[in-house]
């Protein structure tokens, strides 16, 4: 287990359970059985305390880990028939992005994602989830596929941010993203999005600008990085945790404000210490957002769709 900042309390308590499982497995003669299911205990109501009070900087720690389930997880278990379609057309693949056809629920649709990898291999390969001008021109091919076919969409949130590279730059980053976003709210198509990790910036939005926008529990969704902000506003990225309060970027303070549509909730602790109950309940709010869009004429999709982030904000004004 890899444990965060905040969870060196826990780290403590399962750490001693565990070496005395290891004393009784090499024979030691101790009854250490009751110990350490006492020790279980407390390391569960600990895990309780800690997630039921976690402050926007510690979720943002949570929407980071690195064992929380990724795109490709979720694709391998809830999709089938996944036929990866690659390459812009135009300069490159970009393994950040992937995405095609399969089927969900046994109805075809289009899945595009970010991925980030889960080793220093394929974290390398796939540049941590973030995205260059060709992996958002290949998602725009994508839906073009999807509005032609009339597949419905479903994109899987996942990255820090766009990447900022010279290349990337030279190569029409903003533009990318800007068409990315404009494709988003022109396709006559169902349009499903849900915030698996991290919504950093326009490199989410390009992917989020949907009819139903959802997020798991302890995911983060904001136009910039609390390290990013703090560098900006007090010249001092160590302020990270009063930029993650300032940003409002968790999933409950984005629901009031009417960013998002829905929370998907994580088991005690974390995507990372459940990722097979996680990936199984994004399944089924994928599946209620379907219904809920199913029968939906193309045209009252596309007014809707943008009627909804013309309208955005207006809740948390409001109040």
């Amino acid at each position: 287990m890899n444990y965060l900042e905040f969870e060196k309390p826990l780290a403590e308590i399962e750490g001693k359970a565990e070496e005395l499982r290891a004393m009784a497995r090499a024979g030691s003669g101790m009854d250490v059985g009751r110990e350490a299911e006492a020790l279980d205990r407390k390391a569960e109501t600990a895990l309780r305390d800690l997630y039921k009070t976690l402050t926007p900087w510690q979720k943002c720690q949570v929407a980071r880990h690195p064992d929380r389930p990724h795109c490709k997880d979720y694709i391998d278990a809830l999709f089938v028939e996944f036929t990866p379609l690659a390459g812009d057309r135009n300069f490159a693949e970009d393994h950040a992005v992937m995405g095609g056809l399969a089927r969900f629920n046994d109805m075809p649709v289009m899945v595009i994602g970010h991925e980030k990898g889960n080793d220093t291999k394929t974290r390398i390969e796939r540049n941590f989830g973030m995205a260059r001008p060709e992996g958002y021109r290949k998602a725009i091919r994508l839906m073009d596929i999807a509005h032609r076919f009339g597949l419905p969409v479903i994109t899987l949130v996942d990255t820090p941010g766009a990447y900022p590279g010279k290349g990337a730059e030279e190569r029409g980053q903003a533009e990318a993203i800007a068409r990315s976003t404009a494709k988003c709210l022109e396709i006559g198509v169902p349009l499903i999005s849900v915030v698996i990790g991290e919504g950093g910036s326009g490199g989410a939005v390009a992917f989020a600008t949907a009819n139903r926008v959802a997020m798991l529990e302890h995911s983060v969704y904001s136009v910039i990085s609390p390290e990013g902000c703090a560098s900006i506003l007090w010249k001092d990225a160590e302020k990270m945790r009063e930029a993650a309060e300032a940003l409002r970027l968790t999933a409950q303070d984005l629901q009031k404000l009417g960013v998002i549509d829905r929370i998907i909730k994580e088991p005690l602790g974390g995507a990372q210490r459940g990722a097979k109950e996680t990936i199984e309940a994004v399944g089924k709010g994928i599946d209620l957002m379907l219904k809920e869009l199913a029968g939906k004429k193309p045209d009252v999709l596309v007014k809707e769709r943008r009627q909804k982030f013309l309208d955005m904000g207006a809740k948390g004004l409001a109040a």
